[in-house]
């Protein structure tokens, strides 16, 4: 009986160290634009980012120019728009489960 609770223990605390860090979010309005040419994100070309409480995170779950000509006069690197967002952070990144680009405003 003791192996057995041995055991079951050491699987409680092995699972607790492979879980990813996250924090989940709900719904929001955030900053987005390209994480390199807006918020200072090292990266090898244009990405897609959010920034959430001054804090800039890749986004995992929608591309950056899955929203229009990114270097368009509107687009993500030449501007910072805003979207709801949906999602949660995982390892430092944003995995995005919904995403809306809000109108610009004139």
């Amino acid at each position: 009986m003791k192996n057995l609770f041995s055991i079951a223990l050491l699987f409680t605390a092995l699972m607790s160290s492979a879980q990813e860090k996250k924090e989940v979010l709900k719904s929001q309005i955030v900053e987005v634009s390209c994480g390199e040419c807006n918020f200072g994100l090292k990266g090898k070309s244009c990405d897609l980012a959010v920034r959430i409480d001054g804090k800039a995170y890749f986004v995992d779950g929608t591309r950056i120019d899955d929203h229009g000509d990114s270097h368009a006069k509107d687009g993500f690197c030449e501007t910072i728009r805003k979207a709801e967002v949906t999602g949660e952070i995982i390892d430092n990144r944003f995995k995005v489960t919904s995403f809306t680009l809000l109108p610009e405003k004139k």
